[in-house]
């Protein structure tokens, strides 16, 4: 089986290098940072506006490899057979190309995949 995803946007950063970034986004609520939206989803942003936190779906696109994976599904690494990105934020702002939000632990470019309402009755 084959699974092709498009990313639907880029997340910008003050996060060029692993080492600056932090770890978990629910760590880093003093950090801000912006997803820019591409024109075939920005139409999909309608109604966003009305939730102060969604989630975040993102490719951990400079994992560096995979690494051991003996143990990795309990962990939060990074180095996944999957690497992807889970992180709640708090919606700050929805433009109709982008949103801005707090919770960053991202690097800069890193390929946004989706974004979902958060509902934490769900949890």
């Amino acid at each position: 089986m084959k699974i092709v995803l498009e990313p639907i946007g880029i997340i910008r950063t003050p996060f060029k290098k692993a080492k600056d970034a932090p770890r978990q986004a629910a760590e880093a609520l003093m950090y801000t940072a912006v997803a820019e939206i591409f024109p075939p989803y920005r139409e999909a942003l309608e109604g966003l506006d009305s939730f102060p936190w969604v989630v975040l779906i993102y490719f951990l696109h400079r994992t560096g490899g995979r690494g051991d994976l003996k143990g990795v599904f309990s962990t939060r690494s990074p180095h996944r057979p999957n690497p992807l990105g889970v992180a709640v934020v708090e919606l700050l702002e929805v433009k109709e190309d982008s949103i801005r939000f707090r919770g960053v632990d991202m690097l800069d470019g890193t390929p946004l995949l989706d974004i979902k309402p958060y509902y934490p009755t769900l949890v």
